[in-house]
């Protein structure tokens, strides 16, 4: 139809601006519903909003149109007027793009002790994979994000699918940063500082700044912190993102500074209160405000500032020209509640009650009407009594006994619980006295999809409806997050970040968290009475825009990812839906979800619904699994046809299944439909090599060896023989190779080294002979082959042969027998790190270093004739001492050295000459010891006769003449007894110094020794 000019403007359900194109007329038809009107056209393609004529004309809602979204409503003329001069004048602030703060740069301190943690990127989606490695060009284009190699942090993202078909990348950095991030000291602003701002003013505005934190640089020396880990890398952020718990601090210190010198302007957070006394003066404020942001570099979201209010809601009150009062919201969920109209609501309204207890006088009395109707056998019936009872107790509820004022100085709680029909929330403040008292209270019916989804999803639901509705009072500050639902704690408090297959909704409820500092905690339904009645009676709804919409968003967000799935699938959603219906399994599990899983333990499939029931959901009667459609029974193989049309391997056709779809059984069918697809086995390649099998470690040399033929080389084949243990090895140049040649050399090399155990080769026809057979078995060694064309089981030989090889090629015009040698010389003595301990397999062959070329280069080290123990012996010139006489018959003489020749040879002086004697012929002369074999002795006559020089003797040409021909002297007696005169020999000389020794000289008790007088002597 034709778009016709139009001169209508309008808000959105945010309260942000809506560029209006023009309008159409045309008829339209919903759900058979057929009706004609006025349609709106906007220049934002992803935005269609039914007005209240539509809503009505095609009867849509079921409940008032306040429950969905916010009236689109004419602006007003002075507003309008205010608003478009306004950014007239502002251009470059609301303009496209992302600003950046020019004044200030966002600083993280780590508390003293913090180890860093990385944590590993999260699986995408094979069909995501696209937008995701967009949106990280776009953030890298925007100057976000950059990427690094290395990083000590790393926190995962978590991907979130919009309905537009963008993805949001948030950073999950409550996996480590922010518990090792310090406090950012900078306080909150007080609500009774900002009020006290505001105060006087009649008309307000509020700027809404876009992507907020993005616009605040961060310091170069905290960017790593911030790192994220995609499936594309590693990437730090150079902008403060949303997700880091020192964040709300900074950005509030930010907005103080640069407003600090404003009277008429306030900020709490990312949002900024300007108020005028008129619309002249507001205009002016407005006016350096802008001009501010501007000079700091922000930008603002045009669509979400309003320029000219009558009044505005702050934390929990309303501030208008008359001053503040309190939110008459925060006590309508308690006011507008029903009268109870069974037991289990009655129940919990009493929990309620029971809650404030503490503060409330004879509670006992007035409850009495209530409790009579939980009595056993009593029939249900209001009275009178009980509406009275129940009246007064709502007022005392709301009264301020029980309420107080938001305080941010007093620790925040925050409860939150869903029935079947209704949600409800509470915040509340922990007095000093430690005594609990609530803030404000919120409920809301579910809507007719939301009261299909599971118990966990509701759950989730009313914690995502108490932040968004308590958002101002809990942002930026730490609070305590309480339900009555024990999963939560796993999938929104886990400190390895939201799970990887939580269901969608969960999930996208999760990224939602990220931004709040909380810690999360279970309280027992039977003592979670404040938040339990709230969400059961609920009474008439009042406007619910500001938390509706959103999950209306979240709601069209999901089932986005539910057309995304089918899409890709070869059923469509009618037929997926059909058979849904038809499988008892998935019907059974679809109803579980509705209300409740039962405590038994379930059998076959359903147990393995049952244990991934947090990640299921129900989406227009399917089940989906996170992102995934859970697929039928009956159209299991067509869609197992489909993933493999394109003859995928198994890992890639899991990956694309992964992406879409999900059955128990999916992986298994996948390898099934794999293994027995014929074009793929007849394409199939080798299957991947197994880890190399070691040989078992000989426990010996020459235990296992290893044969093989290398060549030819230059002409000619050579045999290869290598020891498994000590890497020996031998070469011989083979004149042929026929098995009988080779059984030849063979037997030649065990002559010198033995028969091996274990002989092994390739499958050459030499060994594969019979001959060599039977020499094998008649030498008893057992013979291994390798497989066919499969040389790497017999690798031992060769890389040897490939070793050898190169040797002869480098050997170049060198004689080729030469080469060999020298090549297996070198390498039998070079230490092979692969030979036990290092050693060279000639040490290792035979148990000791082989003599080579290069040990003359080392010092020789002197040889003892000894062993270690002994100690070695030396004479010094004069020494007594007794030689080797070899004169005749053998016997020792006495002598005296002359001189030292060399280390072991020695000039002795004796009775019958000189002679040179090893130091193996000489005893040191020990007769003063009494230790000296008397056979030994020379007699007296003989040493007397002797004379003190003689000739030398030459011990090689010296004749000794023959027993016959050598003169004998008469035997003297020796005369023993020292009073006989004969004792001492007359003539006779100190045996030591040769001195004649005087009357009083006395004989040593040696017998045929005389000494002097002479201490030293003696």
């Amino acid at each position: 139809p034709r778009i016709y000019p139009t001169q209508q403007t309008a808000r959105s359900a945010s309260g942000g601006m809506l560029n209006i194109a023009g309008e159409i007329y045309c008829p339209v038809t919903v759900k058979g519903v057929t009706q004609e009107g006025v349609i709106f056209v906007t220049e934002r393609p992803s935005l269609d909003l039914l007005g209240l004529d539509w809503l009505e004309k095609l009867k849509l809602m079921d409940r008032p149109i306040s429950m969905i979204c916010n009236n689109v409503s004419t602006m007003k003329i002075e507003e309008k007027s205010i608003g478009e001069e306004l950014m007239e004048r502002h251009k470059m602030v609301f303009s496209d793009g992302l600003g950046e703060c020019t004044k200030f740069q966002a600083t993280l301190t780590l508390r003293q002790g913090s180890k860093p943690v990385f944590r590993p990127k999260r699986p995408v989606p094979y069909a995501a994979i696209p937008v995701v490695e967009q949106e990280l060009e776009r953030l890298q284009k925007l100057g976000v994000i950059e990427p690094v190699n290395f990083s000590e942090w790393a926190a995962p993202i978590v991907v979130v699918k919009k309905t537009n078909g963008n993805v949001r990348l948030c950073a999950d950095y409550s996996t480590g940063l922010n518990e090792a991030l310090e406090a950012h000291q900078y306080p909150l602003p007080l609500p009774e500082d900002l009020f006290a701002k505001l105060n006087g003013g009649k008309l307000f505005a509020k700027l809404d700044l876009s992507d907020a934190y993005l616009q605040i640089p961060v310091a170069d020396e905290c960017k790593d912190l911030l790192t994220i880990n995609t499936h594309k890398g590693l990437f730090r952020y150079n902008r403060l993102p949303f997700g880091v718990k020192t964040a709300p601090s900074i950005f509030q210190q930010v907005m103080d500074t640069m407003l600090q010198d404003l009277s008429g302007a306030a900020a709490y957070l990312d949002d900024i209160i300007i108020m005028g006394v008129d619309r002249m003066d507001l205009e002016k404020e407005l006016d350096q405000v802008l001009s501010r942001i501007a000079e700091y570099g922000f930008r603002l979201r045009a669509e979400k500032c309003n320029f000219c209010m009558q009044s505005v809601r702050y934390l929990g009150f309303i501030i208008d020209k008359d001053g503040r009062r309190p939110d008459p919201e925060n006590t309508q969920a308690v006011k507008a509640m029903p009268r109870p109209t069974d037991v289990p609501t009655l129940r919990s309204f009493l929990g309620l009650l029971s809650h404030y207890a503490a503060f409330i006088p004879d509670l006992h009395r007035l409850r009495a009407p209530l409790n009579n109707l939980l009595a056993k056998n009593v029939k249900w019936d209001w009275s009178g009594s009980c509406q009275t009872a129940f009246e007064k107790i709502k007022k005392l509820l709301v009264s301020d006994l029980l309420l107080t004022h938001y305080d941010p100085s007093l620790p925040i709680v925050v409860a939150s619980d869903a029935s079947n029909y209704g949600i409800g929330a509470i915040i509340s403040h922990i007095m000093p006295d430690g005594s609990e008292k609530a803030i404000s209270h919120a409920a809301r019916s579910l809507t007719t999809t939301e009261r299909n989804y599971s118990q966990i999803e509701k759950e989730a639901l009313s914690i995502i409806f108490a932040v968004k509705k308590f958002h101002k009072m809990i942002f930026g500050r730490q609070f305590t997050l309480l339900t009555d639902h024990k999963p939560l704690l796993a999938i929104f408090g886990s400190k390895k970040g939201i799970p990887v297959y939580t269901a969608n909704r969960l999930q996208r409820w999760g990224t939602t968290l990220l931004g709040y500092d909380f810690k999360i905690k279970y309280q027992p339904t039977t003592d979670f009475g404040q938040a339990d009645a709230l969400s059961r009676l609920i009474g008439p709804q009042t406007n619910q825009e500001d938390t509706l919409v959103a999950a209306v968003e979240a709601e069209a967000e999901v089932y986005r990812v539910l057309e995304d799935a089918v899409d890709a699938l070869p059923v469509t959603f009618k037929a997926i839906k059909e058979a849904t219906e038809d499988d008892k399994t998935l019907r059974e599990v679809r109803r579980y979800l509705l209300t409740k899983w039962p405590n038994r333990r379930s059998q076959g499939e359903m147990l393995q619904y049952f244990r991934r029931r947090d990640s299921l959901m129900v989406v227009d009667s399917c089940v989906m699994f996170g992102d995934r459609i859970v697929v039928p029974k009956t159209l299991r193989q067509k869609v197992l046809n489909q993933f493999h049309s394109g003859h995928p391997g198994i890992n890639r056709m899991k990956s694309l299944a992964r992406s879409y779809a999900y059955w128990p059984t999916m992986d298994q069918d996948i390898e099934t439909r794999c293994r027995n697809c014929s074009l793929c086995l007849q394409a199939a390649k080798c299957p991947k090599r197994c880890e190399p099998q070691k040989w078992k470690t000989p426990n010996g040399p020459w235990e296992r060896v290893h044969a093989d033929f290398a060549g030819p080389v230059r002409g000619k084949m050579f045999l290869v023989i290598v020891d498994a243990l000590t890497k020996w090895p031998q070469v011989y140049a083979m004149s042929s190779c026929t098995a009988s040649e080779t059984i030849n050399k063979l037997t030649e090399l065990f002559s010198y080294f033995g028969v091996p155990e274990t002989l092994v080769t390739d499958n050459g026809s030499q060994f594969a002979s019979e001959s060599f057979k039977h020499f094998c078995r008649m030498s008893g060694i057992t013979h291994v082959r390798s497989p066919p064309y499969h040389p790497q089981s017999n690798g031992q030989a060769e890389r040897f042969v490939d070793t050898f090889k190169r040797a002869l090629l480098k050997g170049g015009e060198e004689e080729q027998n030469q080469v060999i040698i020298k090549f297996l010389t070198t390498y039998r003595t070079t230490p092979n790190p692969s030979v036990p301990e290092g050693k060279s397999p000639a040490e290792a062959m035979f148990g000791r270093r082989i003599r080579t070329m290069f040990d003359v280069m080392l010092p020789r080290k002197a040889k003892n004739d000894h062993s270690l123990n002994e100690t070695i012996r030396s004479f010094n010139v004069g020494d007594r001492v007794i030689i080797k006489s070899y004169l005749g018959r053998n016997r020792w003489e006495p002598g005296v050295i002359e001189r030292r020749i060399g280390n072991v040879l020695y000039r002795v002086r004796g009775a019958f000459g000189t002679w040179i004697r090893h130091i193996n012929q000489i005893h040191r002369d020990k007769m003063t010891l009494n230790n000296v074999d008397r056979q030994t002795r020379l007699p007296l006559e003989i040493i007397a006769a002797s004379p003190m020089t003689g000739t030398t003797m030459d011990t090689h040409n010296h004749w000794v003449p023959r027993k016959s021909t050598r003169l004998k002297k008469p035997v003297i007696k020796l005369q023993v007894n020292p009073s006989k005169k004969s004792y001492f020999l007359k003539g006779g000389r100190c045996w030591v110094c040769s001195e004649k020794p005087s009357q009083q000289a006395q004989s040593a008790t040696e017998i045929n020794r005389i000494y002097c007088v002479q201490s030293e002597c003696r």
